[in-house]
């Protein structure tokens, strides 16, 4: 049942997955979600790439979901280069974890965009 309700709903999943975006977003919040995954008899590990964006207009909005292997700054350039061409221009806000080289992935996609570290993850880094 699960298969067949997947199947119907594919190419809607496609068309929201590539849909125009907006030019300009306020905020973005990046992050991605750690899971395990069975496959072929095996749990392997897998990250959701989650991208989160606010309008001028103060809208939330999923930009999008990707999955990797694992997180990677060079995973989150190819994402920020899709956006791109999906239409957004400029970001004026991006926050993001402490995950190294992420910063320079902004930078070379969004030069002009400011970096925040999320607090959630800098409470995370004072408690330990």
């Amino acid at each position: 049942m699960v298969s067949k309700i997947t199947e119907r709903i594919v190419p809607e999943i496609k068309e929201w997955q590539s849909r125009p975006l907006e030019k300009i977003y306020t905020f973005i919040f990046m992050d991605a979600i750690h899971y395990k995954v069975r496959t072929d008899g095996h749990i392997i590990n897998r990250a959701a790439y989650v991208v989160l964006g606010v309008t001028i207009e103060g809208i939330k909005d999923v930009l999008g979901i990707w999955i990797g292997e694992s997180e990677s700054s060079r995973f989150w350039l190819g994402v920020l280069n899709e956006l791109k061409n999906r239409g957004v221009e400029d970001v004026l806000v991006f926050s993001v974890d402490g995950l190294t080289g992420i910063k320079e992935a902004i930078q070379a996609a969004f030069p002009k965009s400011e970096i925040q570290r999320c607090i959630i993850h800098q409470l995370r880094n004072c408690f330990k």
